[in-house]
């Protein structure tokens, strides 16, 4: 159970509650005619968001029974205090009959320091809360030296030392929340696969992301066209290493705001909507809200 929340909602959801993993190697691409590109958002595309926009999420997982909340997640893009730069926060929290039925809680909040116009990562920084088990963590990415430095320390057991790894990275490299976030950007079309070099807790992946196709969805900001996102992350040496199927559900219109994600594994399917939405425009006035109960 633990396994699969941690790692498989954590892609979407930052519900990012990991647990050791070995080193991924190169993905392969598909074997579709059209060939994997690296994700990169083309110069001339407008940022589909800004400092301000808040998203908010709840989890539900199905296995014996069907559809019971057991996470609740918001991400919101905040401003910068380092010139050219961005933050992007997450908080989830575990609630309901995750803690009722499993005894399993959790509190994880992450600020994301990125490129303010290619969103790759400057500094990762954590809070991680698994019941008793309690871990601050920050991967700091260094491009002139071509590496990612993870430090993660116990605040229960200040004296013991820090856990450090450190991996090599080549161009520009990703957290789970940026890899969230340069999706929005990309030009996306049916039957493209885009190839994410994304970093968590010092060791490097690459994932897959293909453009499976368009159709619509019933979502608390109305019924919309949305490009369904397939990203590789099960598999050996993937970043999830057992069997499974995620899937990402993208708004196909300025915002490209992220309304669902569909995870299936062995444990179940977990199933993540978006609850409400606050979008900023560019101009400073204009703010629009969608929201459901």
């Amino acid at each position: 159970m633990r396994a699969f929340v941690n790692k498989s909602a954590a892609f979407l959801s930052a519900m990012m509650l990991f647990a050791a993993i070995g080193a991924a190697q190169p993905a392969a691409t598909n074997g579709s005619s059209t060939a994997s590109v690296a994700a990169s958002r083309p110069a001339a595309v407008k940022m589909p968001f800004v400092a301000g926009e808040t998203l908010t999420y709840e989890g539900k997982l199905s296995k014996i029974i069907s559809g019971i909340p057991v996470a609740d997640l918001v991400l919101s893009v905040k401003e910068s205090a380092e010139p050219g730069s961005m933050v992007i926060e997450a908080e989830a929290r575990s609630k309901g009959t995750l803690l009722k039925l499993f005894r399993f809680s959790f509190l994880q909040q992450v600020s994301s320091t990125v490129d303010g116009r290619d969103l790759f990562a400057v500094r990762t920084v954590k809070h991680d809360v698994q019941k008793e088990r309690v871990r601050d963590s920050e991967a700091a990415f260094n491009y002139s030296e071509g590496r990612v430095t993870y430090t993660e320390t116990d605040p229960k057991e200040p004296m013991r030392p820090p856990r450090k790894i450190a991996s090599e990275i080549s161009g520009a490299t990703h957290d789970i929340l940026s890899g969230i976030y340069i999706l929005r950007t990309l030009p996306l079309v049916v039957g493209k696969t885009f190839d994410l070099s994304v970093s968590d807790s010092g060791l490097v992946y690459t994932i897959p992301v293909k453009v499976a196709a368009r159709e619509q969805q019933k979502t608390a900001i109305g019924k919309v066209w949305c490009f369904r996102l397939e990203p590789e992350v099960f598999g050996p040496n993937r970043f999830i290493e057992q069997e499974g199927h995620m899937t990402i559900w993208i708004t196909d219109d300025a915002k490209r705001i992220p309304v669902r994600s569909v995870v299936k594994s062995n444990v179940g399917k977990l199933d993540i909507r978006l609850r409400s939405a606050v979008t900023i425009e560019p101009k400073p006035s204009s703010k629009t809200a969608a929201s459901v109960k």
